[in-house]
């Protein structure tokens, strides 16, 4: 049998992938109520007209990338939203070649078309245009469950992947159109990857190859989002893969390097490698970073997050008392964790909180894993189980139309 034949024969959707797979069904059913009670806003539309003059058709203001001036960071975010509509009006006008001239959606094929004045016409804009962040979300959970199942066995990625479903913050980053929610897919990809990517050079070099693309490709997702992430994911990346990879430090930075340059060739093709546009992402102020606790003081004073607060300060005082909880696979998401929840970008509004996000509940996930493997096992499942619940409660109580 061929090699990427047997590689499929590998994947198995049995009991654990069945019950992460309820849970991001969960998460959409959630995502799809929340979508249902929105209307179309002026951000909305700057997305949609922007992202969508990336694909189509050159700014028609003289000297601008787009009409909304040159994007100077979050480029990818204006390319995802635009994508799905023009897609969608590229197959309404083939559609439009089999339609009665009073019933065609786009009345002519040379003047170039609005999304908003199509709003009426196409009455799926909303969810088009939101489509790509959500999968985002999808993704991001996914790989969630994915990293701490594989850390820290089944009990643990269903902790993560639960508190994630019922996250208001994930949720609302993944119905709206912003560059937040592919900052966090990018980073925690990312430096998971780098971290296998560590793994791997203690093996032959054909098993680098795959993981180094994939890091690539996690480092242009986070330069096209935020530019600022980058230098900080490849901080940390560094410190990570210098801390795995005995007797081949001397590669690492080659391999980081190269990750990098793959990154920025991507960046470039984001804005459709036009030097000049390129060139706002460094005269800008969007790579400033700058300290402050008061995103994570509002983040974990918010009574929608009241059981993952519950559950970060469990987790915290269990690593601190436990001896079992401190090695590397919790100690990575915890100092992660501390990092972004203290950032702050000075040049662009963005939310390092959210990037923080997913390695705050991988840490979780790895320390309540530790206390279930313990004599009192049931007792730690029954309170991980009512931690889960109390956030589940608040989640739902805070969706719009329920009560």
């Amino acid at each position: 049998m061929p090699p990427r034949f047997a590689t499929l024969r590998r994947f198995r959707f049995n009991l654990p992938q069945r019950i992460a797979a309820g849970m991001l069904v969960l998460f959409l059913a959630q995502a799809f109520w929340l979508t249902s009670r929105q209307t179309l806003t002026e951000q909305d539309y700057r997305y949609a007209r922007c992202g969508r003059e990336m694909w189509e058709r050159p700014s028609p203001l003289a000297g601008y990338f787009t009409s909304c001036g040159n994007i100077h960071d979050g480029v990818l975010a204006y390319r995802v939203a635009g994508l799905p509509l023009t897609l969608n009006l590229e197959l309404e006008r083939v559609a439009d070649t089999f339609r009665k001239p009073e019933d065609k959606v786009v009345q002519t094929l040379d003047a170039p078309t609005s999304t908003w004045e199509l709003r009426h016409q196409l009455t799926h804009v909303l969810f088009l245009l939101r489509l790509p962040f959500l999968v985002a979300g999808v993704v991001l959970g996914a790989a969630l469950w994915w990293v701490t199942r594989r850390l820290f066995g089944n009990w643990g990625g269903y902790t993560a992947l639960a508190l994630y479903v019922v996250s208001p913050a994930i949720l609302r980053a993944s119905v709206s159109p912003n560059p937040e929610i592919l900052t966090a897919l990018g980073f925690f990809g990312g430096l998971y990857t780098s971290i296998g990517v560590a793994h791997a050079m203690q093996g032959p070099r054909r098993k680098w190859r795959p993981r180094i693309v994939l890091l690539t490709v996690c480092f242009a997702v986070v330069a096209a989002s935020h530019i600022a992430a980058l230098p900080v994911l490849f901080l940390l990346g560094l410190l990570f893969m210098l801390w795995i990879a005995e007797g081949r430090r001397s590669q690492v930075l080659p391999v980081l390097l190269i990750a990098s340059v793959g990154a920025f060739v991507l960046l470039f093709a984001c804005y459709g490698f036009s030097a000049d546009a390129f060139s706002y992402l460094f005269r800008s102020d969007a790579g400033q970073l700058g300290f402050s606790l008061a995103p994570a003081h509002r983040f974990f004073w918010s009574w929608s997050n009241a059981g993952i607060t519950v559950a970060a300060c469990a987790a915290v005082l269990l690593y601190l008392g436990l001896r079992k909880t401190l090695y590397f696979g919790n100690t990575a998401p915890l100092l992660t964790t501390l990092l972004l929840l203290a950032l702050i970008t000075v040049g662009v509004p963005s939310a390092p909180w959210l990037w923080a996000f997913p390695f705050l509940l991988t840490f979780i996930a790895g320390v309540f894993a530790d206390a279930y493997d313990t004599p009192r096992r049931r007792l730690a499942l029954a309170a991980g189980a009512a931690v889960i619940l109390l956030q589940a409660v608040f989640c739902f109580l805070s969706l719009p139309g329920l009560l």
